[in-house]
């Protein structure tokens, strides 16, 4: 008996020494990845010629959901850069749920404009509308609309605007395995009325695995439902999971805005386990929660504003006939450490890039 107890231990041990090397391994991987995206955003890797400026054009952006922060934050870029043209901008607010997106898009058809912004939701779910707009030969392009980046032919959108959400997906969780020395338990939230919330869900859950850590529910809940969901549902995880949640990984931030009640009323400091890490978009109130190490830790940002000066810059390209820019928007890791660079003061990731004086360059403004 003695000889097999010593057989197994050898054996544990050899194992754990076996392991070592690769966990050291997935450690500097995934510090290697976060270190990239945590650093400053100081050089224009974006266009630096196309069309100039076209005069005189009304645009509709048709937003999914106004509360979301990154919704708006594009929004808002779009009508600055709208304004250094010229443009006239309306927003339409798909208060988000499928019927209100459905009655934005029928008013914006009926405004007869000359270019469409989608802005925040599935260019599939609204296909009978976007059909007709392409019919009508009106330009579309888009923000989230798909998980890849450039033209969407297929629903007629000239061109998709987003970071690589699939390295915005990997970086979130290879802070949260390096934050968590290796063996995180983690919970992922998505939301399966959008396809590209699953395919970076999907991605954080791969990337966690192949790390070696754990996986401990996927939970799917919509993000326009969070105020009445989240609060219950973060309540239920605790009872259920206990200490072995260690770190939350969501799609959106908004799933933070409703969870800190319900963790301090767990007797959980703001700066606690469960970690709250979000894969997008970098919202005011997420910022806000990172400074404050209140609930949040991190989140992987977008430029949302300099998104929004893509998107009218694409549109132009479109009006004038020219190819898309081809240009993939920069992430950025947030954390307490680094909230202060590139536009964190203003609660925002607004890269300092130059990037206004160099879209004013290329449209001859």
């Amino acid at each position: 008996m003695k000889r097999r107890t010593l057989l197994q231990a050898t054996v544990a041990t050899v194992a754990v020494m076996l392991s070592m090397p690769a966990l050291a391994d997935s450690m500097a991987d995934a510090k290697a990845v976060v270190e990239k995206y945590a650093s400053k955003v100081s050089a224009w890797d974006g266009p630096t010629s196309g069309p100039k400026g076209a005069a005189g054009k009304n645009i509709v952006i048709l937003a999914a959901d106004m509360k979301n922060g990154g919704i708006l934050g594009v929004v808002n870029g779009v009508q600055e850069a709208a304004g250094a043209l010229g443009w006239t901008v309306k927003a339409l607010d798909g208060a988000g749920s499928i019927g209100g997106r459905t009655a934005a898009f029928g008013q914006a058809m009926a405004l007869k404009p000359d270019g469409i912004i989608i802005n925040g939701f599935d260019a599939v779910e609204q296909k009978p509308a976007m059909e007709a707009a392409k019919a009508a030969g009106i330009p579309m392009v888009s923000w989230h609309a798909a998980s890849a980046v450039g033209p969407v032919p297929e629903v007629g959108v000239f061109a998709n605007v987003t970071t690589d959400a699939m390295e915005v997906s990997k970086s979130a969780a290879d802070w949260a395995f390096a934050d968590a020395g290796g063996k995180p338990g983690v919970i992922i939230f998505t939301d399966s009325t959008y396809a590209i919330a699953i395919a970076k869900a999907d991605r954080m859950k791969k990337e966690i695995e192949d790390l070696g850590g754990t996986v401990l529910e996927y939970v799917d809940t919509p993000i326009a439902e969070t105020s009445q969901r989240m609060p219950q549902l973060t309540t239920s995880l605790l009872q259920k999971y206990g200490a072995k949640w260690t770190h939350s990984l969501a799609i959106n931030d908004l799933y933070y805005d409703f969870m800190g009640p319900s963790l301090a009323s767990a007797g959980i400091a703001g700066d606690g386990k469960p970690v709250n890490v979000a894969a997008g978009d970098g919202s005011e109130s997420a910022y806000q929660r990172i400074r404050a190490k209140q609930f949040q830790a991190v989140t992987v940002a977008e430029p949302l504003n300099l998104q929004g000066w893509q998107l009218v810059d694409e549109l132009n390209r479109a009006f004038a006939g020219a190819p898309w820019s081809g240009y993939v928007s920069p992430l950025h890791v947030v954390t307490s450490q680094n909230v202060e660079f590139d536009g964190g003061p203003k609660n925002s990731f607004d890269p300092d890039n130059g990037y206004r004086d160099q879209y004013k360059k290329i449209w001859g403004k």
